[in-house]
């Protein structure tokens, strides 16, 4: 979708949530709009309470805003009924989650097979023995989830993400479980894939040394975008040291 002469791949317009909770309505997202670039590389930030969660949850497609409207790679997926929602999430969304979200008794390769047995793709086994050779795992392909690090895990994640060529990855605190050698080698691999393949990725994130990395961050509070700030000079993952202060506990 080509707006103002801009490869708009996410455009969202006064998108509103509105969560029934007994006799009270909790509006989660106030009338939201954001346009995301093909190739952009972004974190979404906010406290608890903020929307992120809901917003991440009207991203990937796995659940319909009350109001507004939201056109995915040219899809106006606001109007979609839930069969038509789980299609485009196979084709258009790649996820990656803080818990990794693998089968425990399942090796790699079946792991990031799976998608594309979901969408009926052929050369199954070929194209998920690429995605997984993508993150540094070629030589891991019959491990189960026990047998991998978390950070290998996470990079089983992030192939499974990759394997049906989606529009967008949309990751969700996919650092958040990992030790920093790990997370850093994380965002190395996202940074790659942005830069060098031009992979448009969202992150969710309450961190702001992880936004950092990125380079743009929007901030939401009550429901509303309060912040949406370029990063002219992004953190290289692996060169920067995170400052005391802003060390998690």
């Amino acid at each position: 979708m080509s707006v103002n002469g801009r490869n708009v791949i996410i455009n969202i317009r006064d998108m509103t949530k509105v969560y029934q909770m007994g006799e009270h309505e909790v509006h989660a997202l106030r009338g939201v709009s954001l346009q995301i670039e093909k190739g952009d590389f972004l974190a979404i930030m906010g406290p608890s309470g903020s929307g992120k969660s809901t917003m991440m949850n009207m991203l990937g497609a796995l659940d319909q805003p009350t109001g507004g409207t939201y056109f995915l790679d040219g899809t106006d997926v606001s109007k979609l009924d839930d069969d038509d929602l789980a299609g485009i999430r196979n084709r258009k969304i790649g996820f990656v989650f803080q818990n990794f979200n693998l089968l425990s008794r399942t090796a790699a390769l079946q792991q990031v097979e799976l998608p594309l047995i979901y969408a009926g793709g052929r050369q199954r086994q070929q194209r998920a023995r690429q995605a997984l050779e993508m993150v540094g795992l070629g030589d891991r392909l019959d491990h189960k989830p026990s047998e991998l690090s978390g950070g290998q895990q996470q990079r089983v994640a992030i192939a499974r993400a990759l394997v049906n060529e989606p529009a967008i990855i949309l990751a969700d605190e996919p650092t958040g479980n990992l030790d920093s050698k790990s997370g850093t080698e994380v965002m190395q691999i996202f940074q790659r894939l942005n830069q060098e393949q031009g992979i448009t990725v969202v992150f969710v994130t309450h961190d702001p040394w992880i936004a950092r990395h990125t380079r743009r961050v929007i901030t939401l509070a009550d429901g509303r975008i309060v912040g949406d700030e370029k990063i002219e000079d992004p953190l290289v993952a692996g060169e920067a040291k995170r400052p005391s202060d802003q060390l998690l506990t």
